[in-house]
């Protein structure tokens, strides 16, 4: 007896048995169906590396805690493209093409403990970019484009301990920067563009143990006197000998010393000297005006502008910008080096006052005052005349050149005897030219063709004229040009004969005159 096999499950049996299955455990692998396309999971990770994502994949198990997007195209972490990821401890970005960080970008990943974002386009961190990562270990920024270092750009790290910031384009470490990183024990700024660092940028790093601080333009002077003698007192544990290779590359005359190997006396400043032309001016209404801060001194000075408020308005200074940036009373304070130019555009009564262009460096600060007037009117006003006449001058008439002027009459004697006399060769040299040119002419006419076409002539002048219709070009053993005349030609094409007027005059063979074999000649024309 053969039994029947059972019937299929309808398909809302089927489904129901599978919504019944009990979830995986913690630590298992997640279902494949919930797996990003083209990447792999397992376990808690998930791999999506070289796939060519610009954009982080949807789809993302909640409980990844390792995620790889490493060399990918990602330019922007797009808004709450990581929010379902709170479970995320190790997050690899390096290798994309990252140009920004938003403010919060990671807040939703309380639990981050290593963030790598080595190898992209950063070129500044704005303040937050890494708030809510209270519990991050290591952040990998080496191999950006950054280049300044904003204060408190970490401030939002207490637990960070590694801190890479290699191969970068840092000039700058402002004093602040690395505030909040009180347990930071590695940091790496090596081979960035630094030339100068202070002792507070380092202050905060209570627990630093390795300081890599070279392969940078460092400039020796009286500014890094202090980082000389704390690498030989206190710093000795922090650096390896390697680490220690602290290289000058400016002043030229310390340039490629070791900064242990420099001495104190050698490293000096020049304190800085500020020049502003004019100290006074006066713009009318809707102008703009530019003003340059001549700046001097060793380091290069950083200048900044201020407008100065007066003593019974009280409250803060009014600044001013550089060209370049917003201008204009209650703007803040513009800082440059060297030629520090202000820039003011649409100019109106506000702008008028005291201004202050400051310059400062290592050596000390220098300062200089500037006075703005603002014609209501709107007109310039006239610059005063030198000695102006009692008389009106009559309408129509050009102005006459005061005696102050720079007239001909005003120049010294010196002065006009070389003008006239310079004069007076152009004229000679002209004068030269043309008869040189008329010479040639009458010489030209002199030697006139006989009638008929035009004649050459050979350098063998007994053997008379000659026309091209009798000439053949040839070439030499050298390759030069040569002409044989062929004197079985007629001398002139045939034509009706022309009695001269005077038959002594008549110069060279008679027509249809047979002369002797081609004989090459030289021929000059």
């Amino acid at each position: 007896m053969v039994s029947a096999a059972p019937p299929p499950l309808p398909p809302p049996l089927l489904l129901g048995l599978l919504l019944l299955q009990p979830p995986p455990l913690p630590g298992l692998a997640p279902r494949a169906a919930v797996c990003p396309a083209a990447c792999r999971c397992y376990s808690a990770t998930v791999e999506c590396g070289a796939l060519r994502l610009r954009v982080v994949p949807p789809g993302i198990p909640a409980g990844t805690q390792t995620l790889f997007l490493q060399d990918n195209s990602i330019a922007r972490l797009e808004p709450g493209a990581l929010a379902p990821l709170s479970a995320l401890r190790h997050l690899y970005l390096h290798n994309n093409s990252l140009r920004a960080l938003e403010p919060g970008a990671f807040r939703a990943q309380p639990r981050l403990r290593e963030l790598a974002l080595t190898g992209n386009r950063l070129r500044g961190l704005r303040g937050g970019a890494f708030a809510g990562l209270a519990q991050l270990r290591v952040l990998y920024l080496a191999g950006n484009q950054l280049a300044r270092l904003l204060d408190f750009t970490f401030l939002h790290l207490p637990r960070l301990q590694e801190l890479h910031l290699q191969e970068n384009s840092i000039e700058q470490l402002e004093n602040q920067a690395l505030a909040g990183l009180s347990s930071l024990a590695l940091l790496d700024l090596s081979r960035n563009q630094l030339g100068t660092i202070s002792r507070e940028a380092l202050q905060p790093l209570a627990s630093l143990q390795v300081l890599r601080l070279t392969e940078n333009p460092w400039r020796c002077d009286c500014a890094l006197h202090w980082l000389g003698t704390w690498i030989k007192e206190e710093g000795q544990r922090l650096l390896s000998a390697r680490d220690k290779k602290i290289t000058c590359a400016e002043p030229p005359r310390l340039a490629a010393q070791s900064l242990l190997d420099v001495s104190g006396s050698s490293l000096i400043c020049i304190p800085p000297t500020v020049h502003i032309e004019p100290l006074e001016l006066t713009a009318g209404l809707g102008e703009d005006l530019r003003v340059a801060c001549q700046a001097s001194g060793y380091p290069q000075p950083l200048v900044t502008w201020r407008k100065v408020s007066r003593a019974r308005e009280g409250g803060p200074q009014a600044r001013a910008q550089l060209e370049g940036g917003p201008a204009g009373p209650g703007a803040p304070a513009a800082r440059d080096t060297g030629s520090g130019m202000l820039f003011l555009t649409n100019i109106t009564l506000e702008h008028a006052g005291r201004y202050e262009c400051e310059a400062a460096n290592a050596g000390g600060a220098a300062r200089s005052p500037f006075q703005l007037r603002v014609n209501a009117s709107g007109q310039r006003p006239q610059p005063p005349r030198a000695s102006p006449g009692p008389a009106a001058r009559a309408p129509g008439r050009a102005p006459r050149l005061d005696a102050g002027s720079m007239a001909f009459r005003a120049l010294g004697l010196a002065t006009q005897t070389a003008i006239a006399a310079a004069i007076a060769l152009l004229a000679l040299t002209a004068l030269l030219l043309a008869a040189m040119i008329c010479r040639r002419r009458r010489r030209r006419r002199k030697k006139a063709a006989p009638p008929g076409e035009g004649a050459l002539f050979v350098r063998d002048y007994s053997d008379g004229p000659c026309t091209s219709a009798q000439l053949e070009e040839l070439r030499g053993e050298r390759g030069h040009e040569m002409f044989v005349i062929d004197r079985s030609k007629p001398l002139f094409a045939p034509g009706p004969a022309e009695a001269p007027a005077d038959p002594g005059l008549a110069q060279g063979p008679a027509p249809g005159l047979r002369l002797p074999p081609r004989v090459a000649y030289e021929i000059h024309c």
